[in-house]
């Protein structure tokens, strides 16, 4: 496995945690991790059946006061996990766009928007006659 802290790439299996995830340690920084590193499991207490469900009924619009009741896990547990998921999401949400190379923009889904504002957008005759939006 690959040391994320300094890349080595011989990092040995180094036990396990008490959750029986296993452990790792880099032979060249000394750096120990686990095989959950930058996962929304990472040091976390919460099953992965437990995570989905959560996630799961916060993405169907549950409130988190109500996924809370639910689960049985205190509030400010789901809405870190909401926030860890958002923030993570986010990441490899930027990092994939980063990556699109686009000579062009389509946007059929902003007429709807267009259409509503053009009555609070001051419209500008052109020079053909027609209106345009400026």
């Amino acid at each position: 496995m690959e040391c994320p802290f300094c890349g080595h790439l011989k990092a040995h299996k180094h036990g396990c945690t008490p959750k029986g995830h296993q452990r790792f340690k880099c032979s060249k920084c000394n750096h120990t991790f686990t095989d959950t590193l930058d996962t929304l499991y990472y040091r976390s207490q919460l099953c992965p059946e437990e995570v989905h469900t959560i996630l799961q009924s916060h993405s169907e619009g549950s409130s988190l006061r109500g996924i809370a009741r639910i689960s049985g896990r205190s509030f400010n547990t789901v809405a870190s996990l909401v926030q860890r998921a958002a923030i993570k999401g986010q990441m490899m949400h930027n990092q994939e766009i980063q990556s699109v190379d686009t000579d062009e923009v389509v946007a059929d889904e902003m007429w709807p928007v267009v259409q509503k504002n053009r009555n609070s957008v001051p419209l500008r005759k052109s020079s053909e006659g027609t209106a345009g939006l400026q």
